[in-house]
C-alpha cells in the first residue's frame, strides 16, 4: 500500500501508550533491560523479558531498546559527546535520514525519547521508502538557521542509497541550500552504507544510531539541541530510572 502520510506524527493509540504518565515505567523498563546488557544477556531475549515483566505492547518495546545501552557504551558515548564551542572551525558529517525524520516527528508533535546516552530518539520507521511530508521542509528550515551560527568550515549530509527516494531528497535539500542561510558549504552524498562512511570519519559526526555512536568518531548531538526549545515538544525522559514511582503489574 502507498504511504500517503503527510506527518511524521504520532501513531495511533501512542497518547495512550506514551502518556506522561508511563514516563516512569517505561524508564524504570530501560534500567532494567541495560542492567541485562551490562551482564552480558543476549538483545532479543533481554528485550522480551523486560517486556513482558512490565507487560509492554510492541511500540513500547521498541521505545525501549532504542533507548536503553550498556553503561559502559553510555558513559563513552557522553563523554565523546561535542559542544558547539568544539564543532567551530570543522565539518558536520550528518546521518540525514536520521537526523531529519527526528526533527520532522518534533515538529509534528510525535513522542521523542531522551535515551541514557542523552541521544533524542523517535518512532519514525521508513521501511526501505521516504516520503517527503509537510515537516520536511520547515526541518531544513530549523537545522540550517541553527547550522548557520555555529561557524563550521561545512556540513555534510549523507542519505542511504538503498531507501527509495533517497535521491529525490538529496536534490530538495540542494534547492534548499540555494535560497536559505546555511553558514558554510553544503554536500549532500547518496551513498550505499552511511553508517560506515560516518565510521570512518574523522570529523566529528550527527547522528543517534548506537553503531556510528559507538564506532565513530566524536558526535555532535544536534537534534537533542535543535528540539529543546520547540514549543509543545512531546519527549519522555527514559535516560533515568524511576523505579520508586513504578508499580510492576503481575502477569
Amino acid at each position: 500500500m502507498p504511504d500517503k502520510r503527510k506527518h511524521r506524527g504520532a501513531a495511533p493509540g501512542d497518547d495512550k501508550l506514551f502518556s506522561k504518565a508511563q514516563e516512569a515505567m517505561l524508564a524504570t523498563a530501560v534500567d532494567h533491560l541495560s542492567w541485562l546488557f551490562d551482564h552480558g544477556y543476549a538483545e532479543n531475549a533481554s528485550l522480551k523479558l523486560v517486556g513482558d515483566r512490565f507487560s509492554l505492547l510492541s511500540r513500547q518495546r521498541t521505545a525501549i531498546r532504542r533507548c536503553a545501552a550498556p553503561q559502559a557504551a553510555v558513559k563513552r558515548r557522553i563523554e565523546r559527546q561535542l559542544s558547539t564551542e568544539d564543532i567551530a572551525g570543522k565539518t558536520l558529517h550528518v546521518d540525514g535520514f536520521n537526523l531529519l525524520t527526528t526533527i520532522e516527528v518534533a515538529l509534528s508533535r510525535g513522542v521523542l525519547f531522551l535515551g541514557r546516552d542523552q541521544a533524542i530518539r523517535d518512532m519514525a520507521s521508513m521501511h526501505g521508502s521516504y516520503r517527503k511530508v509537510q515537516e520536511t521542509l520547515p526541518a531544513f528550515d530549523l537545522i540550517a538557521s541553527f547550522v548557520s551560527k555555529l561557524g563550521l568550515a561545512g556540513i555534510h549530509w549523507y542519505f542511504d542509497k538503498p531507501v527509495s527516494n533517497a535521491g529525490r531528497l538529496s536534490g530538495i535539500l540542494r534547492d534548499h541550500a540555494t535560497t536559505h542561510e546555511w553558514g558554510c558549504p553544503l554536500e549532500v552524498s547518496v551513498v550505499p552504507d552511511p553508517d560506515r562512511t560516518l565510521i570512518d570519519q574523522s570529523e566529528p559526526t550527527v547522528s543517534a544510531d548506537r553503531l556510528i555512536l559507538d564506532e565513530g568518531p566524536r558526535w555532535f548531538n544536534l537534534a537533542h539541541k535543535l528540539v529543546e526549545s520547540l514549543p509543545d515538544l512531546w519527549l519522555l525522559d527514559l535516560s533515568k530510572t524511576h523505579a520508586q514511582d513504578v508499580v510492576i503489574k503481575n502477569n
